[in-house]
């Protein structure tokens, strides 16, 4: 068996997925689903003090990247202690996991064998299911790929085959960062549209823009959905007052009619992986509780306005 080392949650997941939980030797400092790999060494740590307000915490990312500093550092001795023979990463965003360029970086001076290095770059749901396929190739089992992603459309079909037969497609909103505001890109909008919303700001595919807030506001969508990168429930409700410290946020019809919801953007939309199906099924019970029934609630996401 592969020994493998993954620095991005959503490609450990998809290791797992595949049956090969039991390769994985290190993970990144974020890497926590299914909860076994939490007893794996983290390969990786923050430059930079992670905890605080979602303003602070946007401010101190934003200082390091000014300077051309890495958000993240590479344990690069327990690397070589542990010697991988995959190691995944990403070179789709510097600020939500370790970059491609600081894993070769630390790999820059190995003598002798090195890993073959994964690096995922997600922008769609297409991407995801492709790196999949990508993964299980480079751990020796390409037919588990097929029929994970085989799997996984045939759940992302079954909910898309019913929305399309739903009569009303609610406007919505999404919120991936409190404060500064910005609104989900990549896969999130082709989410939102296969369960049965007309998704307003951030374009399938591409990167989540920050959101003006007056034009937020003048939108006045029938569904908001708050989910920030990297936040659980409870830090989401956390950062609430953020939000209600405009008067324009507490006046949209969707937060005074119930119809606002913070999710679990850590463990759910913001990771790559198999559980994207899940923040589908998460969406659809949102947008049409009448219609669907996952289970979701009170675990993945929340009405704004229960406590």
């Amino acid at each position: 068996m592969r020994r493998i080392v993954s620095l991005l949650p959503s490609a450990t997941e998809i290791v797992a997925a595949l049956g090969c939980e039991r390769g994985l030797v290190g993970r990144s400092h974020e890497c926590d689903f299914p909860p076994g790999v939490a007893a794996l060494p983290a390969c990786t740590a923050p430059a930079f003090e992670p905890h605080g307000t979602s303003a602070e915490i946007d401010a101190r990312v934003k200082d390091r990247l000014h300077r051309a500093l890495s958000v993240y550092d590479v344990d690069e001795t327990l690397l070589r202690a542990l010697a991988p023979d995959v190691l995944i990463t990403q070179a789709q965003c510097e600020v939500c996991a370790v970059d491609l360029a600081a894993v070769e970086r630390a790999l820059a001076g190995w003598v002798g064998s090195c890993p073959r290095l994964v690096s995922l770059t997600p922008q769609r749901l297409a991407d995801v299911w492709a790196d999949i396929r990508r993964v299980a190739e480079a751990l020796g089992v390409p037919a588990r790929g097929d029929a994970l992603v085989a799997a996984l459309t045939r759940r992302v079909d079954a909910v898309a085959a019913k929305t399309a037969t739903l009569p009303a497609r609610p406007t919505v909103a999404t919120v991936e960062w409190i404060e500064p505001l910005m609104a989900a890109g990549n896969w999130v909008p082709e989410l939102i549209a296969l369960a049965g919303g007309e998704n307003l700001f951030g374009a399938a595919g591409a990167h989540s823009p920050w959101l003006d807030p007056a034009a937020f506001f003048a939108a006045d969508p029938d569904v908001v959905v708050i989910i920030p990168c990297g936040f659980d429930l409870k830090k989401t409700r956390a950062e609430l007052p953020a939000l209600y410290r405009h008067d324009a946020f507490r006046a949209l019809r969707a937060v005074r009619g119930g119809r606002a919801y913070l999710a679990d953007g850590n463990q759910y939309f913001n990771r790559s992986g198999p559980r994207l199906v899940e923040s589908l099924e998460i969406l659809a019970e949102m947008l049409h509780p009448e219609a669907f029934d996952f289970g979701h609630r009170g675990r993945g996401f929340t009405p704004l306005d229960e406590h």
